[in-house]
């Protein structure tokens, strides 16, 4: 397997450091808000590592989830999260944590993502965050400012690993304008920070240094390490991690170990609109429920991603969430009409063909996560004439494994090729009717329906059609 590593900038063969299993942990959702489809866009690219992983090797995969608040800016600056969820929505912090926590693993598995073999909430482990500054402050890597512990950069010659010489150096330039006067240098981080003077904070634990909270950065080592060794064969998480998020996490961990830290960093591209980058602090942001809202199907969306390549940019548009849609149903209906005709079959569910075939996906995953590619080989088995409908059962079983799409999901519904003309027609027109909120049509369709023989149910995927007589 090739995967493309952030800090080598190229693909590069992977092997695990330990033969009997990789490790792989991944940044996790900060819930003081819902996620968005963007955020879900690096779960899905993530659950695609894991699942062809997992066709070669056992995988330890371990996500974090931050419910402790942090502040709103990378800098260390700006309002904490969860302080600002409280306010805007009335509950404790503890409360909105607990709440989105729950509606983010509602999204995350009905994008049929698979749940890692560890979860671990920051909240849990602030004592093995404590540890770590601890370990840094004796190893001189530390001073104290009015508001906090901070790193001190300079000492690791390191910090630019992830992002080269050049653009540390343009990043540093940057943040000059801002930089407090006690913060030694632009780049240096918080890792643990004090609680205001004039304030409580809801979230807020006793420490070696005073009562406070500890920085952003800090949670991930520790919680790594705790779980997966000084060593972590892979890092993954969005690309707007490597300059600040991830550059700070090697230098914690790699100041705190004398070890190298992560031995491939793999990071997925943004989703955008036309307006730009989805964001949270932006205001533009779709979530799930917006799609399901709107009629379509989580796995409408994962479909859509796998289309792209995860380390190029993906436009989210409703038109090619559409296409998406219409390709996966008619996939669906293919598979279907696949499997009819192997009940009807005997054949051999081995056969040199069908291994060549499933080598071909292989190789595809395999190869930096190709999911375009592999997807459009499913496509080609499908309607080639390759395989027999017995081999080609047995193959989508197989790529479904690894694409998660639900090829062969039940059908209450006959396919839609197959209905009457003049059913499809009547369908159509009370879409139509319901997508213009004329209800009154929509009921005497769905009546003229029933007449004919058919019962129509309204779906979040859209109408189902049942023949009733």
């Amino acid at each position: 397997m090739q995967l493309y590593n952030t800090e080598t900038r190229r693909k590069e063969v992977f092997t695990p450091l330990h033969p009997q299993e990789a490790t792989m942990y991944c940044c996790g959702p900060t819930v003081y808000n819902y996620a968005h489809i963007g955020n879900m866009r690096t779960y899905i690219f993530e659950d695609l590592l894991a699942r062809t992983l997992r066709l070669s090797m056992p995988l330890k995969h371990v996500m974090n989830v931050t419910d402790v608040g942090h502040l709103v800016s990378d800098a260390d600056e700006g309002e904490d999260k969860m302080e600002v969820a409280t306010a805007r929505e009335g509950k404790s912090a503890w409360d909105i944590a607990k709440f989105y926590e729950r509606k983010f693993f509602e999204d995350f598995d009905s994008l049929h993502c698979t749940r890692p073999t560890v979860v671990c909430r920051a909240t849990a482990h602030i004592a093995d965050m404590i540890s770590l500054v601890k370990t840094l402050e004796d190893k001189g890597f530390t001073y104290r400012t009015e508001d906090g512990i901070y790193y001190d950069t300079s000492k690791f010659p390191r910090y630019d690993a992830l992002v080269g010489r050049s653009r540390l150096e343009g990043l540093k330039g940057g943040a000059r304008v801002e930089m407090s006067a006690e913060k030694r240098h632009p780049t240096d981080f918080a890792l643990w920070k004090f609680s205001p003077k004039d304030k409580k904070r809801q979230m807020e634990w006793d420490s070696p240094w005073g009562i406070g909270f500890p920085g952003w950065h800090v949670e991930c080592s520790a919680m790594a390490m705790k779980y997966l060794g000084p060593t972590l064969d892979i890092h993954c998480g969005g690309i707007d991690h490597v300059s600040v998020h991830h550059t700070n996490e090697i230098a914690q961990s790699e100041a705190a170990t004398g070890q190298k830290y992560v031995r491939y960093w793999v990071h997925g591209e943004f989703l955008v609109l036309r307006a730009g980058k989805m964001s949270k602090s932006g205001g533009t942001f779709v979530t799930l429920q917006t799609l399901r809202d709107k009629g379509y199907d989580p796995l409408d969306y994962r479909y859509l991603c796998l289309t792209a390549h995860y380390r190029t940019q993906l436009e989210f548009t409703y038109e090619s969430l559409d296409s998406a849609r219409r390709s996966l149903q008619t996939l669906r209906r293919e598979a279907y009409k696949t499997q009819q005709a192997a009940e009807r079959q005997h054949g051999k569910l081995t056969t040199p063909r069908l291994e060549e075939m499933k080598n071909k996906f292989r190789a595809a995953m395999e190869d930096d996560l190709n999911a375009p590619k592999a997807l459009a080989l499913v496509w080609d088995v499908l309607r080639g004439a390759e395989l027999n409908p017995v081999e080609k059962v047995s193959f989508l079983q197989f790529a479904d494994g690894v694409l998660a799409l639900d090829f062969f999901r039940e059908m209450q519904t006959p396919p839609e090729e197959e209905l009457p003309p003049h059913i499809q027609d009547l369908l159509a027109r009370r879409a139509g009717a319901r997508k213009a909120k004329d209800y009154k049509t929509s009921d005497e369709l769905r009546a003229a329906l029933a007449q004919a023989g058919y019962m129509v149910k309204d779906t979040p995927q859209g109408q189902q059609t049942e023949k009733i007589r």
